[in-house]
């Protein structure tokens, strides 16, 4: 069925995973065959429907006009085929262009290549009838193509709309705050929560974490009945032949006559903790023509409820919120404040109001004490994120009562009901540990190890002595999550860890530091965190840590014995420590009377570490010496000048990529090299203390003893107490001469 020659056929583009909002949202604009599509929406109508999508579209980023399609095999065929399209009935002389490509198929593999090649088609078609080729404006062209690849074949668009249509106008640039929500994303959040409706009916909207005043201003716009692109000034139309001004503002003048007073409605409330962001949002609301109807305080969302006296006139509501991101504007620390403020704007509100969230974070479930009832993925800006729907937030919620170490009753909300029996089993073992802990002056110890099969994590606690007395932390770090386990599961019974660890050992939620699997993948990276330094005690010695520090805090647990052993055998030897991982056992054989030890790392700051706990534990002066050196290179330099060693103790990484070199190194395939060097430098009746946490790496005897040395296994021997379920990655070795 050939459509009328009026009709046009168009494409509305939009945030992934929005495309159903948009498509209900143009067949509310009465256009005709919608079919949504990856990444937008595909309709039919003549040019005011266009016009009137880029106008009234609240979702839609981009609104396209399909210009043709056309064979695009190679390059060729697509250049001959652009060119043979009537160019100059689209574009007034004079006018600039931009070209824009995506897509690819086994020919045309590069996007800016197609959009170079559609670009010269257009300039040598317009030059060939016209006698001039028109001038390209990458920024802002009078006519923008956009061009669509797909197996062999190209779709040629005009892009009607010009720039996206999140840029409404009511921003003004450089003034706004840190990471604004994209208008066009705040929209299809609240179109998705239902706000249309829940305004039509009276109810309220809450937004306790406004920043720039986005959502609030975009729901304004719908109880205003206001068109989001009532105020832009630029189009991507206007440059086209075919443009009728006449009939655009006149669906401009209609727009501007439909729009609805403030009166009678009840008013949106919006605050932020900030009140250079408040500001911000007032400005944006004016701008917009949406004031009257928003009502902004600066204010924690803590204290939503002294702002909410008006709800109890309302017929139910929506609390809609952006709130700042581990990720993005704030660090991981300072996550827990912020779920916690935002679960006590929830806890304010009348019963039956919904909730929509905009956030990576699942573990706001936790704070929520429940699971959304629908999620959208999305990006804002370059992070993955959820629109979280809550269509009763206090309902169905779910809050474990727990007992603390120190005998305190706690009220704990979690999103996974199974939580309450690893609250149980971290009491139980936590209480046994600590009291051993005291008992050998350990403030630094394993609380939890994986002992449940749903909850495959460690829990450390670092109890602060000495000058950081009284300050409680506590490590979760997760461990690698096999496929077959739900991702959103494990991320809240994570979260809910981490909430249940801080009300159990008495540590703050934002003293809790919560490791997931995936962090493993960064390992390699140099931690960009701020240090967060503490002072605990080992075997009575004061040892200070960094809890941010990557790979490790500077004080493996797990290698405690190891250090205790090294202090056992250092009495009156040369001792020397490669890798800072063994650097605190320096310590153990300081004190145990060590006639020397040299420390050795490739890092300055972990050097400077282990110097500065040697020195607090009054070990300084020319006896203890320190080398900021790859191992391998310090090894070799100290084997020409014929320094030895009576106790040598080895403990590297699973890796390790020295500067100098830029190479890695691994462990299983690596390490007879490693301790053939190690032995180079041995003194005849020396030790080596080789150990290592590592579940598949096999120590290659055979190879050692062909180097002349004999091994035995002391990993049962150097296993802290704490670390029995984790007896399996464990390894230490004593190597000496045969």
């Amino acid at each position: 069925m050939s459509k009328p020659d009026n009709s046009h056929e168009y494409f509305a583009r939009c945030a992934g995973g929005f495309e159903q909002v948009l498509a209900d949202e143009l067949r509310g604009l009465r256009m005709r065959r919608v079919r949504p599509l990856k990444g937008g929406v595909a309709f039919f109508g003549e040019l005011s429907d266009g016009y009137r999508a880029c106008l009234w579209s609240r979702v839609a980023t981009r609104v396209q006009l399909v210009l043709a399609r056309v064979p695009a095999a190679d390059a060729d065929e697509l250049y001959r085929a652009v060119a043979d399209v009537a160019w100059e009935r689209q574009m007034r002389p004079g006018a600039t262009i931009a070209v824009d490509a995506h897509g690819r198929n086994d020919k045309l593999v590069n996007s800016r290549f197609v959009a170079l090649k559609v670009k010269d088609a257009i300039c040598d078609r317009l030059r060939e009838v016209c006698g001039t080729r028109p001038d390209v404006d990458p920024h802002d062209p009078d006519l923008a193509i956009d061009v669509a690849l797909h197996q062999q074949r190209a779709t040629l668009y005009l892009n009607l709309s010009g720039a996206s249509l999140h840029r409404r106008g009511y921003r003004e640039e450089g003034v706004q705050t840190e990471a604004p929500l994209k208008e066009t994303l705040a929209a299809s959040m609240l179109l998705a929560a239902g706000w249309p409706d829940v305004a039509a009916t009276g109810g309220m909207l809450v937004d306790p974490m406004c920043g720039s005043g986005t959502l609030a201003i975009e729901a304004a716009l719908v109880v205003a009945n206001g068109a989001p692109g009532l105020i832009r000034q630029r189009w991507g139309f206007e440059g086209w032949l075919s443009h009728d001004p006449d009939l655009w503002e006149a669906l401009r003048a209609q727009a501007q006559q439909d729009l609805l007073p403030p009166q009678g409605k009840p008013p949106i409330i919006a605050g932020d903790i900030d009140a250079d962001a408040v500001r911000i949002a007032r400005d944006n609301a004016q701008r917009a023509g949406v004031a009257g109807l928003i009502r902004f305080h600066v204010d924690d969302a803590a204290r939503l409820a002294r702002h909410l006296h008006a709800t109890r006139h309302a017929r139910g509501g929506l609390l809609v919120a952006n709130p700042p991101y581990g990720q993005r504007l704030l660090s991981q620390r300072d996550l827990p404040d912020v779920n916690a403020a935002l679960a006590q704007a929830v806890e304010a509100l009348p019963s039956g109001w919904q909730v929509a969230l905009i956030t990576p974070d699942t573990s706001i479930d936790t704070a929520l004490g429940r699971t959304p009832d629908h999620t959208i993925a999305c990006h804002n800006g370059p992070l993955e994120a959820h629109i979280r729907l809550y269509r009763d937030a206090m309902a169905h919620r779910t809050v474990q009562d727990v007992v603390s170490l120190a005998g305190a009753q706690r009220a704990v909300p979690v999103a996974e009901v199974t939580s309450a029996q690893f609250a149980t089993r971290l009491r139980k073992v936590a209480k046994e540990r600590s009291r051993w802990a005291r008992k050998t002056s350990t403030s630094a110890f394993r609380v939890y190890d994986a002992d449940l099969p749903d909850f495959a994590l460690s829990v450390d606690l670092y109890v602060g002595t000495g000058p950081d007395e009284g300050r409680r932390h506590a490590v979760i770090e997760e461990r690698r999550r096999p496929k077959s386990v739900d991702g959103l599961l494990a991320a809240h019974r994570l979260s809910d860890a981490a909430a249940l660890a801080s009300a159990v050992l008495d540590v703050p939620a934002r003293d809790v530091l919560v490791r997931p699997w995936q962090a493993e993948r960064d390992a390699r990276r140099q931690d960009t965190s701020d240090p967060l330094p503490l002072t605990v005690s080992e075997d009575g010695f004061a040892i200070a840590i960094d809890l941010q520090g990557r790979p490790d805090t500077g004080l493996p647990l797990a290698m405690r014995g190891v250090r205790e052993l090294v202090g056992t055998r250092a009495k009156g030897r040369r001792v020397a420590s490669l890798f800072a991982s063994s650097g605190i056992a320096l310590i153990h054989a300081a004190a145990a009377g060590a006639s020397a030890t040299t420390c050795v790392d490739v890092f300055a700051d972990r050097i400077d570490s282990v110097r500065s706990a040697m020195a607090a534990n009054g070990f300084a002066g020319k006896r203890y010496r320190y080398a900021c050196a790859d191992a391998r290179t310090w090894l070799e330099r100290e084997a020409q000048a014929g320094r030895t060693y009576d106790l040598i103790v080895c403990t590297p990484p699973g890796w390790m990529a020295p500067r100098e070199e830029g190479g890695d190194w691994e462990l299983q395939r690596d390490h007879v090299d490693l301790l053939r060097q190690v032995a180079r430098v041995l003194s005849p009746t020396g030790t080596i203390v080789f150990a290592f946490e590592a579940r598949d790496v096999r120590l290659d005897q055979g190879s050692l003893r062909d180097q002349g040395l004999s091994v035995t296994d002391a990993s049962s021997q150097t296993l802290p107490p704490d670390f029995v379920r984790s007896a399996r990655q464990h390894h230490c070795y004593l190597l000496e001469r045969s």
